[in-house]
């Protein structure tokens, strides 16, 4: 009984230092913690190393990603995508979401990310889009053909640049990891430490890409996000000489077209309506998109045959 008392004590003196002093400090409380239990005969070496290994889990739950960290895994999770979604052999086409991309990014929060924005049309009928971190966007033939104009297609490329800005996808990641550091933290609260299973767990951590990939595709961004991209879009389309309406135009033409229930921003993003609601107070004032006629003859020659 002592000994687990013990334990707890320790676990929770880790878990306050992860929500209050932050990751350099979480290791220094295992470690401090963890010679003090061994020194006053509380745990065994074997638990205070393991102790040791759940600081180290917890504390690298909590390391910010460098913007390098962020390219690479962004490359690693778009190769992995691009294994199931095959890119366009269209040149001309990508040349166009690049350029139009690259505008925008020039107008959001994050202009810049280390290996820079990267723009792709992939080729699938399924209605979907990917912001992979680090700024490498990709976008499916059956989410550009929801786009009526170069403005709603601007929308699409916009609300994905708010994703990279907003560090959704390493969010997404770091609640992964995190989660699996406090699952670490609880079960070892109640029973006695050490063995394969913390072994298992703390590899677990670890995570791998295609675990990133599965959580994004299957689970996609939360509601809240999707929201918060959206009114990002909106900013970064009026900085841009958009008509921010065409986020609504595009919504509601996807709303025409996706199938309830099915793949893509069906399963993994809120009904287009629910977002055409919420963004419909930003665009007060704003008239009917009128597209301009050179932006729509090369948004014409770009997305023919599409």
């Amino acid at each position: 009984m002592k000994m687990r008392i013990a334990i707890m004590i320790l676990l929770a003196t880790i878990a306050i230092s992860v929500f209050v002093c932050g990751c350099a400090l979480v290791q220094v409380a295992a470690t401090v913690g963890s010679t003090v239990g061994v020194a006053t005969g509380a745990i065994t070496t074997e638990q205070a190393e393991s102790i040791q290994k759940v600081g180290d889990a917890a504390s690298k739950a909590l390391e910010r990603f460098t913007p390098e960290n962020e390219y690479y895994i962004g490359r690693a999770v778009t190769a992995t995508l691009l294994a199931d979604y095959q890119a366009m052999d269209k040149p001309s086409l990508n040349e166009y979401l690049n350029l139009i991309g690259q505008t925008l990014s020039a107008f959001s929060d994050r202009p810049e990310t280390f290996g820079g924005y990267h723009f792709l049309a992939v080729d699938s009928d399924e209605i979907n889009a990917f912001a992979a971190p680090g700024g490498f966007i990709l976008v499916s033939k059956g989410l550009l053909r929801c786009c009526r104009h170069e403005d709603a297609l601007a929308a699409v490329l916009a609300h994905e640049i708010a994703h990279v800005q907003l560090e959704h996808g390493i969010q997404a990641i770091k609640k992964s990891r995190t989660t699996t550091a406090f699952a670490v933290l609880g079960a070892e609260t109640v029973k006695t430490i050490g063995g394969q299973e913390l072994a298992d767990l703390t590899e677990a951590f670890e995570g791998s890409i295609s675990d990133i990939v599965t959580t994004l595709v299957n689970s996609g961004y939360s509601r809240k996000q999707e929201y918060e991209a959206d009114q990002t879009a909106i900013t970064i389309l009026k900085r841009a000489g958009y008509n921010p309406t065409g986020l609504k135009e595009m919504l509601e033409e996807m709303g025409k077209r996706i199938q309830r229930g099915g793949p893509g921003f069906a399963k993994t993003h809120p009904d287009p309506d629910l977002r055409r609601q919420q963004i419909l107070p930003l665009l007060a004032g704003f008239p009917p998109v009128a597209p301009h006629p050179g932006r729509q003859a090369r948004f014409a020659k770009a997305m023919a045959g599409i």
